[in-house]
């Protein structure tokens, strides 16, 4: 089943996330205030054209593909980003959590937003937390570290949005959010995975150290629509 990550968030938005998510048996797209997905059922060029006919407004659309694509007009490429998609198929014993870590509700949705602005885990917006299950950590009333879950694909559930504010550095925060988010998912019956910069070397050897091993390249277009 691993084989349905070349397209999670296809996958994700006919099972697991599929409340937030709107489209066809075609194309299918996440609301704008939740997340910037799109998807596929296969990559052809009349599927493109759908999306861009019924993505709404001018806002961008991110499209991921586990292989280099041309994207057809009429969309516009803003920016290409190589990423490496990662799966822990056998969950390592846990070290103690040095820090208390606590759920993460709608009150905590501006220390959230200012946190993923400052450290740019990736996209998150003022409805992400809708994806579940979002805990961080507070030094005081300052939130300085978190970590949630995003596409749900079957059995199949993503690691999203890890971020340690940069003052809160090297205290192994990151590590013990993942290992909490993969402590919950395995009890959960699900298979964490998660996506990371090819070149972001340090998040990489915490999910190596956490149980992470690499499944595929997977490659992520900033996609606009042209103006016309």
């Amino acid at each position: 089943m691993e084989e349905l990550l070349a397209s999670p968030a296809w996958h994700a938005l006919n099972s697991g996330n599929k409340s937030l998510g709107f489209g066809n048996e075609k194309v299918k797209y996440f609301a704008g205030d939740v997340s910037p997905f799109a998807a596929l059922v296969a990559n052809a060029n009349e599927n493109f054209q759908l999306l861009h006919e019924i993505h709404p407004g001018d806002r961008p659309a991110l499209f991921m593909s586990e292989v280099e694509i041309s994207i057809p007009q009429p969309w516009q490429v803003a920016a290409v980003i190589k990423g490496i998609q990662m799966v822990c198929k056998i969950q390592k014993p846990n070290e103690k959590s040095s820090a208390v870590i606590v759920p993460l509700f709608e009150k905590h949705i501006p220390q959230m937003l200012d946190l993923t602005k400052l450290t740019n885990p990736g996209p998150f917006a003022k409805r992400t937390i809708e994806f579940g299950h979002y805990a961080g950590i507070f030094e005081g009333e300052q939130l300085v570290a978190m970590a949630g879950q995003r596409l749900l694909a079957y059995e199949y559930a993503e690691v999203s949005a890890v971020c340690t504010h940069p003052d809160h550095t090297g205290k192994g925060y990151a590590k013990q959010l993942v290992d909490h988010q993969v402590k919950r998912i395995f009890a959960e019956g699900n298979i964490p995975y998660l996506h990371v910069r090819h070149d972001n070397i340090a998040a990489i050897k915490v999910y190596e150290n956490t149980g992470f091993c690499k499944s595929r390249d997977m490659y992520f277009y900033v996609l606009k629509k042209a103006v016309i």
